[in-house]
């Protein structure tokens, strides 16, 4: 199972753009000084679990695994750091760029169903 380069950077380029829209996310749910706690603590939270919990070998990742978890559990993590993301989006009133979100998340799964094939069976 491999995984083809242009994959990996729209793979990359979702995981950004969803910490992104966590930050913005958090920055809108206050006036206050919780505004600057939640901008940060939101995707910090999310790019910890997303960087700590995989599974070993995974070859989109780096193959280690700081904390190995089954191949469902990972790929649960994923489906809610993308799914929370898109939500977030479509939260904030940007319905339009949450459903191209959600579209192209979908459309990267489906081409890396071997992947996902692979995540099912650790």
């Amino acid at each position: 199972m491999g995984s083809h380069p242009i994959n990996l950077v729209i793979r990359f380029l979702l995981e950004l753009s969803s910490l992104l829209a966590m930050g913005v996310w958090g920055w809108r749910q206050s006036e206050s000084w919780f505004r600057f706690l939640l901008a940060l603590s939101v995707p910090i939270i999310a790019a910890v679990v997303w960087g700590t919990f995989a599974v070993p070998g995974d070859p989109s990742r780096s193959g280690a695994a700081p904390i190995a978890v089954p191949g469902f559990l990972r790929l649960a993590i994923e489906l809610a750091y993308f799914s929370f993301a898109t939500w977030a989006i479509y939260d904030l009133g940007f319905t339009g760029l949450s459903r191209i979100l959600g579209i192209i998340v979908v459309l990267h799964y489906i081409i890396s169903y071997d992947r996902i094939i692979w995540l099912i069976m650790q």
